[in-house]
């Protein structure tokens, strides 16, 4: 072709053409699978969100029933002839108490006037409080079980909530008030929901409208803090209203959030399960750079193609794009076409199923890394989910037991201050390997996040307790040995919870019961493992 004549070349315009239409649909469908993604992780997300604010609204709910109930009982069985009597009523307290410890802090009986009659455990400083101002024991006087405003105790100096119930006599009249107190940190309250996350920076809200305050919450800043004003919040104003649902708001922090509230029947409270868009879109993040970077290789490899098609014969061509589009339909099976001659036509035949072998190989490797963690290689908690739940399956099937170790490291959190987050990687990898070398292939080992590992052995027999005692020991030595991190000496250790099971339980439920063995071995001296309960 003659240099003058390139510009005006059939060639030329076809391939600018082309061009132009690649750039015109690279740009729409970026555009279009953004938004689409964003919807469909919006309608995810919010749906996840929803659940997991349901199971913690249901949680809470069930726990401030059962205080409920149990001060009713306890108002209508207390003795009336014991109200006069400090030192009876006050033993009677204690039995009730021993018997069922769900006050944390104690149960007290005032008068009609709010004097204090007697309490358990005994705190002087009740003695000199008279608690006819509080909300709870208004509502009591006049003939009603009252969940009082949580408050920052008096006495106990700690967020607490405090419940009541009326004592009355066999004509309905009020002849003193029972009251239940509870710390909101409580293990079996509200310790969960202040010590959960959803995500790195997400969490959960427990609000009351009544008193327009914040009960309890991740962030321990906003305990019993009020609520943003009118105006702040738009999703929170509606939450205040009445509204329940998801939806996505800016909070007072100026931070975009996808939020789910559920009520919290008992009380009139509701839960707000929170995460930031940043990280519940952060796939769409990702998406769009791959749709650039891939859109970027398209063009070129588009430009390439159509100046060496438009040259040749375009016969062997067409029957190549016929058998490629009965693929791409789902009239063939995804192969390798034929290589008809080997010219431009056959290195495009060729290179397409070189391409076709790279995406084969890709989705493999995307299914690979959506089941193990990009650190270690260890699978992560999607795939020990999944295997737990099979675990189970089979346990039950055999009429066998599992067991599940639950490790947090302990001594990590030094090695990332002073030696930099590579080390601290370094180590973790160094962890994943000792403990590899432990585990029998029909265990799964994984890693659950930060320094978290979970061990599940299956197919255990009588001996399990033994077994799953032992397994922890090997690991709890395994980690004896210091870890070289960059000309480093570090020492690390672990602490372990160990449960066992029939098949019988959910995975979150032995999970659970795991980690909180696993903080009670933390709590017992750390580098120890404790056995849970059955």
């Amino acid at each position: 072709m003659n240099f003058r004549s390139f510009p005006r070349s059939i060639v030329v315009r076809l391939t600018l053409l082309g061009l132009g239409i690649v750039l015109l649909g690279s740009t729409v469908r970026y555009i279009a699978l953004t938004n689409f993604l964003r919807e469909d992780l919006g309608t995810v997300v919010a749906a996840q969100q929803l659940a997991l604010a349901t199971y913690v609204a249901s949680d809470v709910d069930y726990k401030l029933t059962q205080r409920r109930l149990l001060l009713e009982r306890l108002a209508k069985s207390l003795p009336r002839e014991k109200l006069g009597h400090h030192e009876n009523l006050d033993a009677w307290l204690a039995e009730r108490h021993e018997l069922q410890p769900l006050f944390s802090y104690g149960l007290f009986v005032t008068d009609p006037h709010g004097v204090l009659l007697a309490d358990f455990p005994e705190r002087p400083e009740r003695a000199k409080i008279n608690f006819s101002d509080r909300d709870y024991i208004r509502a009591a006087l006049a003939g009603n079980t009252f969940i009082g405003r949580p408050v920052l105790g008096q006495v106990a100096k700690v967020p607490v909530l405090p419940m009541s119930a009326p004592v009355k006599n066999a004509r309905g009249e009020v002849l003193a008030v029972l009251v239940g107190v509870t710390e909101l940190a409580a293990p079996g309250f509200l310790n969960q929901l202040l010590h959960s996350r959803i995500g790195e920076t997400g969490g959960f809200l427990l609000v009351s409208p009544r008193d327009s305050l914040f009960v309890a919450a991740t962030q321990p800043e906003l305990i019993l803090k009020p609520t943003p004003p009118a105006g702040a919040n738009a999703l929170h104003d509606r939450a205040m209203a009445g509204f329940r649902g998801t939806g996505v708001t800016l909070n007072a922090q100026g931070v975009e959030d996808v939020s789910a509230i559920v009520s919290v029947p008992s009380t009139g409270w509701f839960v707000v399960a929170r995460l930031p868009t940043a990280e519940a879109f952060v796939t769409v993040d990702r998406t769009q750079r791959y749709l650039v970077r891939n859109a970027a290789l398209g063009v070129s490899g588009f430009l390439l193609l159509l100046a060496v098609g438009l040259y040749f014969v375009f016969r062997p061509l067409l029957r190549a794009a016929e058998h490629a589009d009965r693929m791409t339909l789902g009239e063939a099976p995804l192969e390798p076409l034929p290589v008809v001659r080997d010219d431009e036509v056959g290195h495009l035949t060729s290179a397409f199923n070189r391409l076709l072998r790279k995406l084969t190989d890709t989705q493999t490797e995307l299914a690979r890394i959506a089941h193990h963690d990009s650190l270690t290689g260890l699978p992560n908690r999607v795939l020990l989910a999944d295997r737990l739940t099979q675990a189970l399956a089979q346990a039950r099937r055999k009429r066998a037991r599992l067991g599940l170790l639950f490790l947090d490291l302990d001594g990590f959190k030094p090695i990332n201050d002073t030696l930099g987050h590579d080390a601290g990687d370094e180590a973790l990898r160094q962890v994943a390997q000792r403990l590899g070398g432990i585990v029998r292939q029909a265990d799964t080992l994984a890693r659950i996040g930060g320094d978290e590992f979970v061990l599940l052995i299956c197919d255990l027999d009588e001996g399990a307790e033994g077994a799953a005692c032992t397994v922890a020991v090997k690991c709890i030595n395994a980690l004896m040995s210091p870890f070289p991190v960059h000309g480093e000496s570090c020492v690390l250790g672990v602490s372990i919870g160990v449960v066992l099971s029939h098949g019988d339980d959910t995975p979150e439920a032995l999970l659970l019961a795991a980690d909180r063995a696993m903080y009670q071995a933390k709590d017992a001296g750390r580098g120890c493992y404790v056995l849970a309960n059955s």
